[in-house]
């Protein structure tokens, strides 16, 4: 069982930036694919980012337009998605989620994740 705890939310105003991060608790960390997804209220969860488990792919949803990064570092068992340029529509949950490497990945699919954290709430004001 995969334990997953983000990191790093808050308030930020418009144009501003925020690094989420994700700490895992699996030792075998290095094995799972990653991802980060988020939900407004009222809204369903939509993809966000994803990264490879080993860090040399990484995917991200049409509406980051180069604003965000995903990367990991395997041995911190964490994941991180730096943001930049916020803006209010930015504002939900933010979570992260983990699937071991071995199984299919439709990387854009909140049901392709196992494991899935508690969220971080991100708050952009105008």
């Amino acid at each position: 069982q995969v334990q997953l705890v983000e990191s790093g939310g808050g308030l930020v105003q418009a144009g501003g930036s925020l690094r989420l991060s994700c700490a895992a608790s699996e030792r075998t960390f290095s094995t799972y694919n990653m991802g980060w997804f988020r939900q407004a209220p009222g809204k369903e969860r939509d993809f966000v980012a994803a990264i490879d488990w080993r860090g040399y792919s990484t995917y991200y949803a049409n509406f980051v337009k180069g604003r965000f990064t995903i990367s990991r570092d395997n041995a911190k068992s964490t994941i991180y998605l730096q943001m930049n340029s916020l803006e209010p529509e930015d504002t939900a949950v933010y979570y992260c989620a983990a699937v071991l490497r071995f199984k299919t990945w439709a990387y854009g699919r909140a049901n392709a994740y196992d494991y899935w954290g508690q969220g971080a709430q991100v708050t952009v004001s105008s």
